[in-house]
């Protein structure tokens, strides 16, 4: 055989039985004539060679046969446990369609089932059963050029709080969009849930939980497992960008402040957010015909997407000229127990900036009232909040009230799009955090944004591992949010869009990952030299899933 050294290099020396159980490289039915005989699959699959494409039309045809959401989310994760080209091809050739039901809000409902619907494991689990071993159940992972990894901790899942071990799916999913979004090719990409316990009161009687049943650690017991992680994935794997994902208030914004300029990592729901909502905001003004200094922010909601959002808002005004503080005066936020005020003694240190001189106001439609506001901002968690008298209020004090209800999934989100066109009259700028179908008012058809991270968080990390580079910034975000805004057309804003259609995404994910690049160039984040043409730099270092012929054609 003249082409065992091809062989070896494509299929790593597997054969037979052993190839078709590798995701990686397994064709299934698209192996051809020559493939079966030199790789021993003859007889083990159906005569007929298929091609891709009619792999894609009957992964389709299976999907749209499932019953229900949480069906079709099993049936893809089991494709991608199989022949994961193909899992890519289909969601990335029907991005518009696969998204909420391989993320949010399908993954939601995964989540929370997820010791049930279990099959297969994917990526890595760092118990806190296993602390001093990081290192080594780091050198199990069979990939070894890892660029990113997505970790959680699973104690603030979406909306739905502490699963645990069962917020696995978070990862898993972000990691499916940085390859659908951005072409990070699936070895580079390593989910890892990192289980310190869960004070979720079901799972630990459910016998069928897969994470240890024991309460959450905290103090120092859990700051030495977070560092050890860190430390153990700069030595194994040191290109890797780590990025945080749904840890709880009291972790995430510590956590950031302890890494960020020690390790290249970022926090998704802080960093992420708040250039999502940002780039939507920006595209807003091309609506309200005004500037960001114009507008007055209410944000119902002051945990890490809220802050998160708040702290690149005022990046952007300070962009514009005005003095921090005031920039900080245009943010104002409310939690759970009312206005963040001064005179309040229960803040947590990320919210003292944004806590301002005000009397107290413990109900959000007064509170609406005394701010008058140009936009709100739901981050809460709280379905309805925004209420028929709120945004009544909000289209009687603004032209053109901005009403971003973002909080995911869709069970969780402050108001629906119906409810926002039709309270307001038609007037409102509104995007939500998970999808919601076209509104048609009085004749008009509004088609609502949704404000998802998967928008930035795929090229930001594009961004980082074409440049190498040892930091991720929050001038790499504002980048992102900019670069985002700007991508929007104008037939996409004459039909009420502030983000453009997810089925642009991969062009969006390769500019913003080209400013991204740009930032640490110019910043020295990198010892790369930079490449003349960035954004060709980008493209190229892409993953297309496209099958490879393993035996040349004679």
């Amino acid at each position: 055989m003249t082409y065992g050294f091809h062989l070896h290099l494509h299929v790593n020396g597997k054969r037979g039985v052993d190839l078709l159980h590798d995701p990686h490289i397994n064709k299934g039915t698209a192996f051809t004539e020559m493939e079966r005989d030199a790789l021993g699959l003859r007889g083990l699959l159906p005569p007929r060679v298929s091609t891709l494409e009619q792999q894609v039309s009957r992964v389709l045809e299976n999907i749209h046969r499932k019953p229900s959401d949480i069906e079709k989310f099993i049936y893809l994760v089991a494709l991608q446990d199989r022949q994961e080209t193909l899992f890519y091809r289909v969601v990335m050739d029907n991005i518009e369609e696969m998204m909420p039901i391989i993320y949010t809000p399908t993954v939601g409902q995964g989540c929370m089932e997820f010791g049930h619907i279990f099959r297969r494991p994917r990526g890595l689990y760092l118990s806190f059963k296993n602390k001093g071993r990081f290192r080594e159940i780091l050198t199990n992972w069979p990939y070894h050029d890892v660029r990113i990894i997505v970790v959680t901790d699973g104690e603030r899942i979406l909306g739905l709080g502490d699963l645990g071990a069962n917020g696995m799916g978070i990862p898993v999913g972000k990691l499916s969009l940085y390859t659908a979004c951005a072409g990070v090719h699936p070895t580079q990409c390593l989910p890892i849930m990192l289980d310190c316990g869960t004070n979720n009161k079901t799972l630990l009687n459910d016998p069928l939980y897969i994470g240890h049943p024991a309460e959450r650690l905290r103090g120092e017991a859990y700051d030495e497992l977070v560092e050890e992680f860190f430390l153990a994935v700069k030595e194994i794997f040191p290109k890797a960008c780590i990025q945080l994902e749904d840890f709880g208030n009291a972790n995430a914004f510590r956590l950031l402040n302890r890494y960020k300029d020690r390790a290249c990592m970022f926090d998704d729901d802080i960093q992420g957010t708040g250039a999502v909502a940002l780039a939507g905001l920006y595209s807003a003004l091309r609506i309200t015909g005004n500037r960001l200094t114009d507008h007055k922010f209410l944000f119902l909601g002051a945990g890490e997407a809220g802050i998160g959002i708040g702290d690149l808002i005022v990046t952007g005004l300070m962009a514009e000229g005005m003095p921090e503080s005031e920039a900080k005066r245009r943010c104002w936020y409310m939690d759970i127990n009312g206005l963040i005020v001064k005179s309040r003694t229960d803040l947590a240190p990320h919210h003292l900036p944004f806590a301002h001189d005000h009397a107290f106001i413990g109900d959000f439609r007064q509170a609406v009232e005394a701010i008058a506001p140009t936009a709100i901002i739901g981050v809460s968690g709280a379905p309805g909040m925004f209420s028929r008298p709120v945004v009544e209020a909000m289209a009687r004090m603004n032209r053109r009230p901005i009403i971003f209800a973002l909080s995911n999934p869709t069970s969780k989100s402050e108001c629906t799009a119906v409810d926002a066109y039709t309270w307001s009259e038609g007037r409102a700028v509104y995007a939500s955090g998970s999808p919601f179908e076209p509104v048609t008012y009085k004749g008009k058809t509004f088609v609502p944004g949704q404000s998802n991270n998967s928008y930035i968080f795929p090229g930001v990390g594009l961004g980082v591992i074409t440049s190498e580079a040892s930091r991720v910034t929050e001038e790499m975000f504002f980048a992102a949010a900019k670069t985002l805004a700007g991508m929007v057309t104008e037939e996409e804003y004459a039909m009420g869009r502030i983000y453009p259609r997810l089925g642009r995404i991969r062009e969006v994910s390769i500019a913003i990952g080209a400013a991204v690049a740009e930032v640490a160039f110019r910043r020295g984040l990198t010892k790369m030299n930079r490449p003349d043409d960035l954004v060709k730099h980008v493209k190229a270092k892409m993953y297309d899933p496209t099958y490879v012929e393993y035996i040349p054609k004679s």
